[in-house]
């Protein structure tokens, strides 16, 4: 017989069955394994997908709206910067395309492009059931197999010939994808003049660049030595002489005016002519500094604080010129331009603390009066006035020559370039190609899906420019099969060119940096196979960094509901 079924309560049931462990607070949601990556794959994609029409001379511009400020770049590193990615995956190329910005300037966009190329060529290998750290291990040894290609393939510049030439054409080739690509030989001729013309260690904050609403791109200019707008004035400023040669700076970290207590002081006088005293140790006080200054023969005088009325007018009775509230930076350059120091006192103005220059005169640009240095004793540094209509295109004018100056920068350190226009990529990937033939198992596989991801910048520029990808590719393969180990894609005629030969130059130190950035942040990802957030413990920060937002109102609302029930 049967022993009779006793039916057991559901606590028993739940009891029997596995409880469920809970090891992470509540509401964390934890993805993990194949599907966790495949899923970050697809969302750098994505992110990818915006910014592969960015890429190469032809590219297009994205319009960002960012609270209320309009940005119009192509540049990759500002771009990233500005989208608000919240996929922890994807954050990965905004940290490679800021570390290309940072090292190299130029190649932002190129290198967030292989990085999801080299990820979407080994999705497929993933859902497979490849492990990824076979995938891994396969890139890295493809990285470095590519990375001494590069090496071998460098030409250097100081044998091709002129120096000068070679960086102004490197620059062209950088400034070629922006939007100021129309005068760009403009342009890379003023980039060069401003980097040759630093010291050795090229120190990149010495090139100043000074945006003037108004007039065209052509109006921008060079000043060899410092430039910056005028500062606030008081009355008699006017007075004063706007233009020296041969004169001495003097600059200051002092405040000339007359101060207003700061403390609540409190003087007990007895009689009025008391008052009358240290109102006059004020006046000493302040006249006994203008004094020390004047009698240094200085003709200009420079001051990060305010210089009131009463110096204003002390000064151009004395035919000196003086400007107060100047901005940090330029003070350093005016210092390093023209020599000198910064002093905080104006006791002991020594001939060695003052700067000179051939040249100091004011001058209007478009709707600023600017003061420019020039002729500087020791000239080593520059500032670019840029000349355009509106706001967002010098802004986006700045950036392009803030990357040209640093690979013009680079350049100068490490003269050795490859040619661009997706020849390097395809003559790499052509020698990746033979080198995995030799290489056992699954690896050979993976070796020439690395080789496949790198052909998508040539791909990819060709199709921005409005051209047949497939068939410049598979005209590109034949060459390079060939031999002919420079040709790339041609966006003005609409087919492949040799570009060493037409110029299209890049700095190599830029093309190793991204790809070999390009190919950690593919391993890192790939290397991912769980995501643990908690979208509570998100939450309180916010609060608090709104001043108690969310937080705040939850307080708010238990203490009301305790009170609404007597």
């Amino acid at each position: 017989g049967k022993a009779p079924r006793v039916p057991t309560s559901r606590a028993a049931m739940s009891h029997m069955m596995q409880p469920t462990i809970l090891l992470l607070r509540e509401g964390t949601d934890t993805s993990q394994g194949k599907a966790q990556l495949v899923s970050n794959i697809n969302a750098i994609s994505a992110v990818v997908d915006v910014l592969k029409t960015t890429l190469g001379p032809r590219g297009m511009d994205k319009l960002i709206v960012k609270e209320g400020q309009v940005t119009i770049s192509n540049d990759g590193a500002t771009l990233m910067k500005l989208l608000d990615i919240v996929h922890p995956a994807a954050q990965t190329l905004v940290d490679i395309a800021r570390s290309q910005d940072a090292e190299v300037g130029d190649g932002t966009t190129s290198v967030v492009v292989l990085a999801g190329e080299f990820l979407r060529e080994c999705k497929s290998f993933v859902e497979d059931g490849v492990h990824p750290q076979i995938i891994i291990k396969a890139f890295r040894s493809a990285c470095s197999i590519a990375l001494a290609k590069v090496d071998e393939l460098k030409v250097n510049v100081g044998d091709a010939g002129d120096m000068r030439d070679m960086l102004e054409r490197q620059a062209a080739t950088s400034l070629s994808s922006k939007l100021v690509s129309g005068h760009k030989s403009f342009f890379a001729n003023m980039v060069v003049d401003a980097v040759l013309s630093l010291d050795d260690d090229l120190p990149l904050h010495m090139i100043g660049i000074k945006k003037v609403q108004g007039g065209a791109l052509q109006d921008s200019l060079l000043v060899k030595g410092v430039a910056f707008k005028k500062t606030f004035s008081y009355a008699g400023f006017e007075q004063q002489p706007k233009r020296f040669e041969g004169c001495k700076i003097v600059l200051l970290n002092v405040e000339l005016e007359l101060k207003a207590e700061k403390d609540n002081a409190e003087i007990r006088i007895s009689k009025p002519s008391e008052y009358q005293a240290i109102v006059d140790a004020e006046w000493a006080i302040i006249y006994e500094k203008l004094d020390l200054i004047h009698a240094t023969g200085a003709k200009v005088v420079l001051s990060r604080l305010p210089i009131g009325d009463l110096a204003t007018q002390y000064f151009a009775d004395r035919d000196i010129f003086c400007a107060g509230r100047v901005p940090e930076d330029d003070m350093k350059r005016v210092a390093a331009a023209c020599g000198g120091a910064m002093q905080s006192t104006c006791n002991g103005l020594p001939d060695d603390v003052l700067g000179a220059c051939d040249l100091f005169e004011e001058k209007q640009v478009g709707g600023e009066r600017f003061n420019f240095f020039t002729g500087c004793s020791r000239a080593l540094s520059n500032t670019i006035i840029l000349r355009g209509g509106a706001e967002q295109f010098i802004d986006e004018a700045e950036r392009s020559l803030e990357d040209a100056i640093l690979s013009t920068r680079r350049l100068v350190k490490n003269p050795t370039i490859v040619a661009g226009g997706g020849a390097i990529e395809m003559e790499i990937s052509k020698h990746l190609r033979e080198a995995s033939r030799g290489i056992y198992g699954k690896q050979q596989l993976l070796v020439g899906a690395y080789a496949k991801a790198l052909e998508v910048i040539p791909r990819q520029v060709a199709e921005n420019a409005g051209l047949d990808a497939t068939d410049i590719l598979n005209k590109l393969r034949q060459k390079h099969a060939q031999g002919s180990k420079w040709f790339g894609v041609d966006v003005n005629e609409g087919g492949i060119v040799d570009t060493y030969e037409s110029f299209v130059w890049e700095a190599t130190v830029m093309k190793r940096n991204a790809i070999a950035a390009a190919t950690e942040a593919a391993c890192m990802v790939l290397s991912v196979d769980e995501t643990v957030r908690n979208a509570q413990s998100e939450k309180p920060q916010m609060g608090s960094m709104r001043g108690g937002g969310v937080g705040a109102l939850r307080g708010r609302g238990r203490g009301g509901r305790g009170r609404g029930r007597r």
